[in-house]
């Protein structure tokens, strides 16, 4: 009976040391080749974490996709894919969990190859501490420097040096010291304050788990024991709770709570607060959990608040404390990581997301783009797939935030491309614009409607779009003179006409390009404001730029008109032998030749202008208006 006792005993505090052990998140990452999946695969097999059949499968598939030789290649326990083990690359984001007496532990193994950069950025950010590989024979290569920039970019300040393969440049100290002093470097200019280093062998496991006898010149810790004792301290101040609400709770008419995870600071039932962007506050009633109400919840924790008061909490809000809110604002600057095939354009906008809140938003300016071996700062129009910069962005209505320093939680976000919903960056705020608050818009009395009143009409923006050559210019010309002779009060905005003046300093490189539509959409809103009918003739080919402009307008506001013209057609009415010069060389970046044109996808209005003449198209225009307004 004692002996039962004293086992159950054991087991209970068993559970109870593991209940506390603290939980270290971190990545793996450097260079392709470099044995982040070894060095991951040996960890959990020197740990003693594979059942039975998982060593059994692990051998098997070593023999038919093993790159040792028949040997255990401890790289297929995370390389899971099948393009994987094919390939014997990492491609995805693989995470694994395993602990040890002293602590648990989530590893995201995170692939070498440059095009997956993204999915490594995906990793850094919920890290605590990253172990950066380095091949020893190839010492610190460019990817090695891509990755501890955006270790460094997603606020890691703690690296492991894993110098791997050690055992294929005889052990030699020499080599492991000449790569450390270089990586020491590298680090003291990206900020990063703590670096370990440790020479080690995976596919040995030398220095891995246990110390080894080829290296007794490394009097420091293995790895493992190194990722056992790192010291995790959240990253910024110490702030007031925050909770970014997720989901706004109604199981029934007399409850109303909002549930999200608290992402910093304390909740206490009648603790002060407020919602932020609306700046209404009141107190937290309960605290509501799964396993009922509690007395307290502190970070990382999820729960249900329920407030005092009847306001308004949105899914998106962020619940804080009412003594140490964060700042709301529409416009900031930021790092940002490019994740897109196709490049980023300032002025052309994308959603941003940050938690639960989706805004529009725009790059308004890249300040500079860094270069990732030497930290040099560079101009730039454009960032293409990989590359990073420090940006100026502009968002449509304010959001809660605080610097990514003080809080990933309200400091990260992505941007998600409009029209295919891809997440094409990743990026951390730095701080807000300050001009954001200072301007506000400034009441008038006399507004568009009293502008429409005393003409007589009701203002829009006809948006004519087509190719070079297409008959744009002459069709917004013949329907601005039907609708003057009416009495309407118009203007007509032509591509060629506005570059003599209000874009005369933009070329027509895509980035340019971008910049003359968001121009004249600005421009026309100020015109339909003014109670005008306005006309714009532009071949505007992108999509996203004519949904920029659509999104300017109210209601009906908009009519995108494509005057259909296919390319060939186009290029025999070329008067001006523009599409002649174009494909000899001498014109660049022109449209439909060596630049793309997006045809519209669902316009208001079609124009076949082959089988129609342009005196046709104009009238049946006009009248198609006038039978709608």
């Amino acid at each position: 009976m004692a002996r039962t006792e004293d086992a159950a005993a054991e087991v209970a505090a068993y559970l109870r040391k593991h209940e506390t052990k603290s939980l270290l998140r971190f990545i793996t990452c450097g260079s392709v080749d470099d044995g982040k999946s070894t060095l991951i695969g040996r960890l959990l097999h020197d740990s003693k974490l594979l059942l039975g059949d998982q060593l059994a499968a692990l051998q098997s598939d070593s023999l038919r996709h093993g790159t040792q030789n028949g040997e255990i290649d401890f790289a297929l326990l995370v390389d899971g894919l099948a393009a994987e083990r094919e390939q014997g690359i990492t491609i995805d984001v693989a995470y694994r969990f395993f602990g040890t007496d002293k602590r648990d532990f989530i590893v995201a193994d995170c692939p070498g190859h440059e095009q997956y950069t993204r999915n490594m950025a995906t990793g850094a950010s919920t890290a605590d501490l990253a172990v950066v590989l380095v091949d020893a024979r190839k010492g610190l290569l460019t990817q090695t420097r891509r990755h501890s920039y955006i270790v460094s970019l997603f606020g890691i300040r703690h690296v492991v040096l894993a110098v791997n393969k050690m055992d294929l440049v005889d052990y030699d100290q020499a080599v492991f010291e000449g790569i450390v002093a270089g990586y020491r470097e590298l680090a003291e200019r990206l900020g990063i304050t703590q670096v370990d280093a440790i020479p080690l062998s995976a596919l040995k496991g030398d220095n891995v788990q246990a110390r080894s006898a080829a290296m007794p010149w490394h009097r420091g810790a293995t790895l493992l024991e190194t990722l056992e004792n790192a010291q995790i301290s959240p990253a910024g101040r110490d702030l007031g709770l925050r909770l970014p609400v997720q989901w706004v709770a109604r199981p029934n008419q007399d409850f109303r709570g909002f549930a999200g995870t608290v992402a910093a600071g304390e909740a206490v039932p009648g603790a002060r607060v407020i919602v932020l962007p609306s700046g209404r506050a009141s107190t937290i009633e309960r605290i509501v959990a799964a396993d009922g109400d509690l007395a307290r919840a502190g970070r990382g924790r999820a729960v249900t608040l329920t407030l005092a008061d009847e306001i308004d909490v949105s899914r998106g809000d962020v619940i804080a404390a009412a003594s140490d809110a964060p700042e709301v604002a529409d416009q900031f600057a930021a790092h940002l990581l490019w994740m897109g095939d196709s490049p980023l354009l300032p002025g052309r906008s994308y959603w941003l997301k940050s938690g639960a809140r989706t805004v529009s938003a725009q790059v308004t300016e890249i300040k500079h783009k860094v270069d990732v071996n030497t930290q040099e700062r560079l101009a730039a129009k454009h960032l293409d797939l990989n590359e990073v910069a420090y940006c100026n962005l502009y968002l449509d209505q304010p959001i809660p935030f605080e610097a990514y320093a003080d809080n990933r939680e309200l400091g990260a976000f992505v941007l998600i491309d409009r029209q295919t919903d891809a997440t094409v960056a990743a990026g951390t705020i730095d701080f807000a614009l300050r001009r954001a608050g200072n301007i506000h818009w400034q009441h008038v009395d006399v507004d568009k409607a009293a502008r429409s009143r005393i003409k007589g009409q009701h203002p829009y923006c006809l948006w004519f779009t087509g190719l070079s050559g297409s008959g744009k210019s002459t069709i917004a010309n013949l329907v601005e003179k039907r609708l003057l002779a009416m009495g309407h009060h118009t203007y007509l905005l032509d591509g060629d006409n506005v570059r003599h003046g209000l874009n005369k300093d933009l070329g027509f490189t895509d980035e340019d390009r971008v910049e003359n539509i968001r121009r004249v959409a600005e421009v026309a809103k100020l015109m339909v404001d003014a109670g005008l009918i306005v006309l714009v003739s532009f071949i505007s080919p992108f999509r996203a730029e004519r949904r920029m402009a659509r999104g300017l307008f109210g209601e009906g506001e908009f009519v995108e008109v494509f005057v259909d013209t296919p390319l060939a057609v186009a290029e025999r009415r070329d008067v001006k032998g523009l599409y002649a010069k174009a494909r000899a060389g001498l014109i660049k970046n022109f449209t439909g030749i060596d630049s793309p044109y997006e045809a519209p996808e669902r316009p208001e209005i079609s124009l076949d202008t082959v089988a129609y003449d342009a005196e046709t198209l104009a009238e049946r225009l006009v009248e198609r208006l006038l039978a709608t307004r």
